[in-house]
Order: C-alpha cells, then structure tokens, then sequence
C-alpha cells in the first residue's frame, strides 16, 4: 500500500511537470508561428490556445476524478469528491469545447471566448491557491505554484491577444 500511495505522488508530480512542459513547448512554437513573415497573433493564438487549455483543463480535470483524494492530499487540501468531480467536470468541459471550437474552425472569436473562459477560471483558481497558503500556511509544491504559473500564463498571452484583439474589424 505504501508504495501504490508513493507511486500515485510520483505520478502526480510526473502529471504537474507534464503539463508544465507542454505548456512551455505551446508558448515556443506559439511565438514561433506568430512571428514567421511579420506577427500573426491569430496563427499564433489559434495554436497556443487549444494546446494550453487541453493540456491545463484535460490533464487536471482527469486527474481529478481518478486521483482526486489523493491530488486534494497533495495539494493539502481536505478530499470532498463531490466538489472535485464538479471542478473536474468543469475542467474537463474547457478542454472539450476548446476541441470542438478547433475541430469546427470557428475562428479566433470563438477560440478567445473559450480562452477568456478558462484563464479567469484559472485565475480565480490562483487567488484560491494563495489564500491557502496565506491562511493555511499550506505551503505544498502542488498548492503554491498555483498563483505563479498563472501569472506567467496570463503575462504570455497578454500580447498576443491584445494584439489580435486590435486588428479584429
């Protein structure tokens, strides 16, 4: 059993590093074909977004309903399965419309409304996060980083979508 518990942690940490890493690689090949031939925040944007809210919302709505007490004993956070399943849900719902939005080509609009949808989602997420760790003095990896790489998240995708934002009509 304990090594299930230690193996299960490790896949938790190996699913945070995960979505990390694709995150990144998103945003280098994002500014990539943003910036081939002049800028192009749309090109850029419709390759970033799908691939960010996939990977984020995906990965952790499924975490969620597979490994949702002991991602919450990570976390420091108490195990309520109702409530996770709810924000699994949710999650997992971001990931499908950014899919189905890709998939049908409904355009930038459309990709940015599923964007704005998720990142104050994530937001809010955040600020939930640090005043857990504030009050708490919850203080896991799983729980601070939270706030952190959703700034630098948001501070990413500042410029592209203001910019594409500008040249809409």
């Amino acid at each position: 059993m304990i090594k299930l518990q230690k193996g299960v942690f490790m896949l938790i940490q190996i699913l945070d590093i995960l979505r990390i890493l694709v995150v990144c690689i998103a945003f280098f090949f994002g500014y990539l074909i943003g910036f081939k031939n002049g800028y192009n925040p749309a090109a850029q944007l419709h390759f970033m977004i799908p691939i960010i809210i996939v990977t984020i919302a995906g990965i952790s709505g499924l975490e969620g309903i597979f490994l949702g007490d002991s991602t919450a004993k990570a976390k420091g956070f108490e195990s309520d399965r109702n409530y996770q399943m709810q924000s699994s849900f949710a999650l997992l719902s971001f990931a499908v419309v950014a899919m189905i939005v890709l998939l049908c080509n409904w355009g930038i609009l459309s990709e940015l409304t599923i964007f704005f949808s998720f990142i104050i989602f994530f937001f809010l997420s955040g600020i939930n996060h640090a005043v857990d760790a504030i009050k708490n003095k919850n203080y896991k990896w799983q729980n601070i980083n939270r706030p952190f790489i959703t700034f630098l998240l948001i501070a990413g995708m500042v410029y592209p979508v203001i910019e594409v934002l500008k040249r809409i009509n």
